[in-house]
């Protein structure tokens, strides 16, 4: 079997299409710089619309389905080449699956009288990249991973659903359901890379020390935030939601306490995934509590210490890590990511307070928004040029 080394050597067309990384985590991220200030743009000085969408509805989806979908393929591309051994998707192929992501964002802006062929374009590209991921780890007989294909299923059918709110009585649930599957993923596969990426770093710097190997209490935490999470999804508002939801987060607390990120303190490769991982937790403890005390915490606290801070902090980490790593770059952050990652933490945790402060709350969302968008344009122009030119 050919490897992926192999692969490279033998691919000779632009650097942008040689792995799936490429062109979703830079076009991603530059999406990402956009993308919130449009909105802002749309709520301040236009009508509120964006094409033919209310506009915080299209923020909502493309913050999921358009930023996060894209990072996911760019992650997954990169990643099921390894967990299977098959060669990766370039080329024209690949260059085919970004173009089926660039029009959907697209799409986004289309008129009314446009708006159902707008959303089967939008569509098509989780329901392709779905496929995708089937059939490479279907043919590789890849059994551990199949998890991993239903989420991105459930993350297409989510998708659908957001797209047939108009004609379904779907409601908000369909985004309640994106944001549950994302959160999964990040519970799945930040609790692989975590700990594992926390144990190399100390082994490579003679740290006694080791993160807790994964045992049964991770399975249960797991199963745990399957449940609350599905729980959230139905009711968010009910009771035994909430309960569920705080314990789910006080054992992803404990499971993050396992992985002693503070053996790493000193590289900000490492630290800034237990950073996203304590979003996870932090976000569940915040909605399980918006169900009991909905006038102290509101429930938008929960919901972006989940977006902002998990998804946000823990796709900038990946990115950079990957990125470096697939480009021939040591594993190390210099002082522009670590100031990504500063402005990205500081843009979560400011998106948070923010509906606590009703007095502040426009402000502190502007300075949230700038935050964000300053931290995804410094991965673009420090990473961007990486990822146009080939490995050193």
């Amino acid at each position: 079997m050919a490897t992926t080394a192999e692969s490279m050597r033998r691919y000779t067309g632009p650097a942008l299409f040689s792995f799936g990384f490429r062109p979703f985590f830079l076009a991603s991220a530059l999406w990402a710089v956009l993308a919130v200030p449009i909105w802002i743009v749309s709520l301040t000085l236009g009508d509120g619309m964006v094409g033919a969408t209310d506009g915080r509805a299209w923020h909502i989806h493309e913050m999921l389905f358009g930023y996060l979908g894209g990072v996911i393929a760019g992650f997954l591309l990169t990643a099921v080449p390894n967990w299977t051994g098959r060669l990766p998707v370039t080329g024209r192929g690949l260059a085919g699956l970004f173009a089926l992501w660039v029009a959907g964002r697209a799409a986004g802006f289309a008129p009314a009288s446009l708006s159902a062929p707008a959303a089967v374009v939008d569509a098509a590209f989780l329901i392709v990249f779905a496929a995708i991921v089937w059939r490479e780890v279907l043919a590789a007989g890849n059994r551990r991973n199949l998890p991993v294909c239903l989420m991105v299923t459930a993350l297409a059918l989510a998708n659908v659903a957001f797209h047939l709110r108009g004609f379904l009585p779907v409601g908000p649930g369909a985004e309640r359901a994106a944001v549950a599957v994302i959160i999964g993923l990040v519970a799945l596969i930040g609790g692989r890379v975590t700990p594992s990426f926390t144990q190399n770093w100390t082994l490579a710097h003679g740290v006694a020390a080791r993160p807790a190997p994964f045992g049964r209490f991770d399975q249960i935490t797991l199963a745990l935030t399957t449940v609350a999470l599905a729980a959230w999804v139905a009711a968010p508002a009910a009771l035994l939601s909430g309960v569920v939801m705080t314990v789910a987060g006080v054992a992803n607390a404990v499971r993050l306490l396992r992985w002693r990120g503070w053996l790493a303190r000193r590289e900000a490769l490492v630290w800034i995934l237990h950073a996203g991982y304590a979003w996870v937790a932090i976000g569940l403890v915040l909605l399980g509590l918006s169900a009991f005390f909905p006038a102290a915490v509101p429930f938008t606290a929960g919901i972006h210490a989940f977006t902002a801070g998990a998804m946000g902090v823990m796709t900038l980490a990946m990115m950079t890590r990957a990125t470096r790593g697939h480009t021939g770059r040591p594993r190390v952050a210099d002082r522009w990511t670590t100031l990504i990652y500063t402005t990205a933490l500081a843009a979560a945790v400011v998106r948070v307070c923010a509906p606590f402060h009703a007095e502040w709350t426009q402000s502190l969302l502007g300075v949230s928004a700038l935050l964000w968008s300053l931290a995804f344009l410094g991965f673009v122009l420090v990473y961007g040029p990486m990822m146009l030119r080939r490995s050193i």
